[in-house]
């Protein structure tokens, strides 16, 4: 489970919103994604742990949110770098997400360009002012990481029915028991509960 860099204090307001969002891989078939729900209160760094524990990733990567000319991330960064020009931990949900059907994005890994779809599906009235994140569904187990990206994961895929070289073999053996149909809903949520404010 991906671990959270320690968080500077800040006040959070209470939810007015939850927000149920369709995190869906881009550039890979069959589709892997997964319907979440967050309280509006969450800021986009929040998000990206929902997202992170949500998707199967392990934190190992830089990321960045863009919505529209926008962008975020982790500035001062948990790897020592210069972030992008928005601070993810500054900005709430609320403040950016305006109406159903509006997608932004979420990209993971920038060396094998993971992309990921952000739908807003629903906007509803939250009922508790510090709910948890929850997965309602998914679909498919996450690639490997490290695996090159969906050119990789294709290859992945065309390994696991048939390693034919010596190469396809190595990589079929790096792989190991990974199965790409798993997707386990009350696992995952179990992971994300700690994730509660």
């Amino acid at each position: 489970m991906p671990r959270r860099k320690e968080a500077r204090p800040r006040w959070t307001p209470p939810a007015e919103n939850k927000l149920q969002l369709k995190v869906t891989l881009q550039y890979v078939r069959p589709a892997i994604w997964r319907r979440v729900v967050v309280p509006d209160n969450f800021s986009l760094g929040d998000l990206h742990w929902v997202i992170q524990i949500a998707m199967g990733w392990t934190n190992s990567h830089l990321h960045s949110f863009r919505l529209g000319a926008d962008e975020y991330g982790p500035v001062g960064g948990e790897m020592g770098l210069e972030g992008p020009p928005g601070d993810e931990e500054d900005v709430f949900l609320r403040g950016l997400i305006r109406r159903k059907g509006q997608k932004f994005t979420y990209d993971y890994d920038f060396g094998d360009g993971w992309r990921h779809e952000i739908l807003v599906e629903k906007i509803e009235p939250a009922v508790e002012p510090h709910s948890p994140p929850v997965c309602l569904a998914g679909k498919r187990a996450c690639p490997p990481e490290d695996c090159g990206g969906p050119p990789g994961y294709a290859n992945v895929l065309r390994v696991l029915k048939k390693a034919v070289t010596a190469d396809d073999r190595e990589l079929r053996e790096w792989v190991g028991d990974y199965d790409p149909e798993a997707f386990d809903l009350e696992a995952l949520n179990r992971r994300l509960r700690p994730k509660a404010r």
